[in-house]
């Protein structure tokens, strides 16, 4: 790994190089590891290696198109797993083995007209089970998810659970194949009740409901007989473990000061796990469920997420860091010291950066109109300062951590200081933090919350005044539009938003139909029902007051925020005779991540922000 200074551009091609890991996950016997990486090649492929870390990992997948891991097979020698066309998230499924790599069993269609969630074979390998939200009957689209078993060798999928509204989620099946667990926002937009139905659709009822407008997760013990819960309160999420032959739920942990993000039972273990993120960092821990105890999985630098235990007795996890390329690695519960992690993806012997290379995150803390206390992650360039970029995280039920972001370190790399604000709304504190941002609904003071934080960038000599930028994807490009309609200059000089929302109406009918419950549950109503909310939170409706520098960025197959929203706002910024730059990518969906696209964008948004912030015409 080098140290030495690179150009520019050969900088941004070693970041880029950088393989980004996700969807990890250890097979059933403990005996294999996968997991997909992005950045290693054109698209998003799965890589597969021996938890032993005998040998080293194998391709799986190499296409032109983003395959997706989906579930292993119950006889744990290979996956499903899903692919769409330029990220419309139209999925195709498809069933792959270990022993042949790179071949694709087509199990359904190609760019169907519907959305596919989940994909787990049953043990006897004729059936399919997933969720779609198409009637079957009729060929046609409909608004709920509904729960399908497909029999590969007849092709007849049958209906086994018809949620009656849309809500995203993906059924669960046991690993004895008798029953399906799913979620339903039948009730409250805000609510999710976990319901199962057996095989055969004869028997489908809620099993675990804590209030209409709470939410309440399920997942397998490996003996297919118990469900795991994470359910939440009106201050926290309890964890406890619901039996299927007594229909009762007993809960293990249920304090306030405990912030639970997720929960799981891997196979090859009675324990569990539990993920906790305090402050925005995480700290897991290993649970004995029949004593209670736990082991604390928790690293001074960095993080370590256990995945589940291999064949011989160690453990499968997920190391990362913003000095750290997201790894994983073998170890011991007994032992976390990195020095003894033994990596199953050789990751390093792929990268050429060295960790001086790299920026790392400081903890910075304000506060925000209200008293709040806010947190995010500042990240200081050893370079003269061009200015200051705010980069806002997705969501907004997400939250930013002490992690490795290529487009922030290459920001860095460029001369700008980056705060990455994790605004009220977001997950990774607490309850009453994660709801808060519903208080006002979007567009209320979330926002400022990232005005304060560049107030107080200013106030300590950080940022200067007209020299601070906004960018960020999904809300993070709402975010951004939000900042350039209604900060001053001086706040804010520049923004670009990536696949963000212009009109929260537009947005809520062009918009999937398994997201519409949650504009409802973050505005309060439909835009039917709260007219006025939506049209005041649209920045849309405001940029006539936008006197800084506007580069629009998006992907044209996005069905999340749909190009619908990019249309409607070029309407109103050339109607109110408003300059802006449009870069858009024909081949991405919600988010741009295609390297050689990500080539285009990073090096664009250097320009832009450098340019905007020498440029004296907007002042």
């Amino acid at each position: 790994m080098t140290t030495q200074k690179l150009s520019s551009s050969d900088y941004l091609d070693a970041l880029l190089a950088l393989p980004k890991l996700y969807s990890q996950s250890v097979s059933r016997n403990g005996k294999y590891a996968a997991w997909m990486w992005m950045g290693v090649g054109q698209a998003i492929d799965i890589y597969v290696a021996p938890t032993d870390a005998s040998t080293p990992p194998i391709q799986l997948t190499n296409t032109s198109r983003h395959t997706y891991l989906i579930s292993w097979l119950p006889s744990s020698d290979g996956f499903i797993v899903a692919q769409d066309q330029d990220g419309n998230e139209r999925l195709q499924l498809f069933k792959i083995k270990l022993d042949n790599p790179n071949h694709f069993e087509p199990l359904t269609e190609p760019n169907p007209n519907y959305y596919i969630r989940g994909g787990q074979l049953h043990p006897n390998g004729k059936w399919l089970l997933y969720a779609a939200n198409m009637d079957m009957s009729t060929g046609m689209e409909i608004e709920a998810t509904w729960v399908y078993r497909h029999d590969l060798e007849t092709g007849e999928r049958k209906a086994l659970a018809k949620p009656q509204k849309g809500a995203y989620y993906f059924p669960r099946l046991n690993s004895t194949g008798t029953h399906i667990l799913y979620n339903r926002k039948d009730l409250n937009p805000a609510g999710y009740q976990l319901w199962f139905v057996d095989i055969e659709g004869k028997h489908d009822g809620e099993i675990v409901n804590v209030g209409d407008d709470k939410k309440v997760y399920g997942s397998w013990f490996p003996d297919g007989k118990r469900i795991l819960l994470r359910a939440e309160t009106a201050t926290h999420f309890r964890l406890g473990i619901y039996e299927l032959a007594s229909d009762t739920v007993q809960w293990l942990i249920d304090d306030p000061n405990r912030n639970i993000d997720s929960v799981y039972a891997p196979f090859g273990t009675s324990d569990v796990v539990i993920n906790e993120v305090k402050e925005a960092r995480l700290m897991s821990f290993i649970m004995n469920i029949e004593t209670g105890a736990e082991t604390v999985i928790n690293l001074t630098h960095g993080n370590l997420q256990p995945i589940a235990p291999t064949a011989d007795g160690s453990w499968i996890g997920k190391y990362y860091g913003a000095h750290q390329v997201t790894d994983l690695v073998r170890f011991s519960p007994d032992n976390v010291d990195p020095k003894a992690f033994k990596s199953i993806t050789l990751v390093n012997e792929r990268i050429s950066l060295g960790i001086d290379d790299l920026i790392p995150a400081e903890d910075f803390r304000w506060q925000s109109v209200d008293g709040l206390d806010i947190q995010g992650w500042l990240y200081r360039t050893k370079l003269e300062p061009r200015g200051t970029i705010i980069y806002v995280h997705g969501g907004p039920t997400a939250h930013s951590e002490d992690l490795l972001d290529d487009q922030i370190q290459f920001f860095i790399s460029q001369g700008f200081n980056v705060l990455d604000p994790n605004y009220r709304g977001s997950t990774g504190f607490n309850r009453s933090f994660t709801e808060a941002i519903k208080v006002d609904g979007w567009g209320g003071r979330e926002q400022d919350d990232i005005r304060t934080g560049i107030e107080a960038l200013i106030a300590k000599g950080i940022a200067q005044p007209g020299k601070v930028g906004i960018t960020g994807t999904s809300y993070g490009g709402y975010s951004a539009w939000h900042a350039i309609t209604h900060f001053p200059f001086d706040i804010i000089s520049a923004a670009a938003p990536i696949c963000g929302m212009t009109d929260l109406v537009v947005d809520y009918e062009t918009t999937r139909p398994d997201l519409r419950p949650y504009s409802e549950e973050m505005m309060g109503g439909t835009p039917t029902q709260v007219p006025a909310r939506y049209h005041d939170r649209s920045p849309i409706n405001l940029v006539k007051d936008i006197k800084g520098s506007l580069l629009i960025v998006q992907g044209l197959q996005d069905p999340n925020v749909t190009p619908e929203n990019v249309r409607a706002v070029k309407q109103a910024l050339d109607s109110a005779s408003i300059e802006y730059q449009l870069l858009a990518f024909d081949n991405e969906g919600h988010g741009i991540d295609r390297p050689e696209n990500l080539k285009i964008l990073y090096t664009r948004l250097v320009e832009f922000f450098a340019q905007s912030f020498t440029d004296e015409t907007h002042e």
